[in-house]
């Protein structure tokens, strides 16, 4: 059986535009590097090919600075792709940037239509459910409309609150196989994984959290050795890519992808 929730056979990426200097973030440490975030983003888009990705590239839009951070524009389940309202104003046309792409790989598109907001870094599917983090930028009338749209394939979907001052849910976690989750302490001590395995990030690596399994690889941001080297003794095949430049935009490894 297929474990949906970390195997796949597809990714969606999108270069960064230069324009990215522009974009969102909680506290400024900086604008990125553009040189740098395209080499970091090759490598990363040569690493999901590693893992078994047929990688969709798309061109850099340079009228969203964000849109790099895929993964906050859409919701990719086997069946069906739903299409977010992000809480970011600035990115609401990032939507109709991603539904095209999507509507020629999948049967179904459908859409949050509000008045409710939702983002797909809020969003972390395991085999058994979909959590979903209430925060700045995900409200609970996205998680309700996100809610009756899954249930009508068979998903239960349950609602956690994102840690204050944490961006996205996703921040702080990411799912290593169909029992385990990484997570920060400031987040399992919420008890929102009582029912999971968690591995914890080390004290001070807190941004270690965001990773992505795909297949048979773990990827995550590199400069955790503490973190990664738990990973390592749990089993997992681990890559590091750089993520200097995305974070200076709250951006992860998640982020960077849509994978189904």
């Amino acid at each position: 059986m297929t474990e949906f929730s970390y195997e796949f056979t597809r990714a969606i990426t999108r270069l960064p535009a230069h324009s990215i200097v522009n974009g969102l973030r909680a506290e400024d440490l900086g604008n990125p590097d553009h040189a740098q975030m395209l080499r970091d983003h090759a490598h990363y888009v040569a690493t999901l090919k590693e893992a078994g990705a047929s990688v969709t590239e798309l061109p850099a839009v340079e009228a969203y600075p964000d849109s790099v951070f895929v993964e906050d524009v859409a919701l990719c389940l086997p069946e069906v792709a739903i299409l977010m309202r992000p809480g970011a104003l600035s990115r609401l046309g990032e939507v109709g940037e991603i539904a095209p792409v999507l509507r020629d790989v999948y049967d179904q598109v459908l859409e949050i239509k509000g008045p409710g907001f939702i983002e797909g870094g809020d969003i972390l599917t395991t085999s058994t459910e979909i959590l979903v983090g209430r925060s700045a930028r995900t409200d609970k009338a996205g998680v309700t409309e996100l809610a009756e749209i899954v249930g009508q394939f068979g998903y239960q979907l349950r609602e956690v609150m994102t840690p204050e001052g944490v961006l996205h849910f996703k921040t702080d976690c990411s799912l290593l196989d169909a029992e385990t989750i990484l997570s920060t302490r400031r987040l399992d001590a919420s008890g929102c994984f009582e029912n999971y395995h968690v591995i914890h990030t080390c004290e001070g690596e807190e941004a270690a959290a965001n990773t992505i399994r795909y297949n048979r690889l773990v990827l995550m941001p590199a400069g955790f050795t503490g973190t990664r080297d738990r990973l390592l003794e749990a089993g997992y095949e681990v890559r590091e890519i750089n993520n200097s430049e995305c974070a200076r935009l709250d951006g992860g490894m998640s982020c960077l992808s849509l994978r189904f």
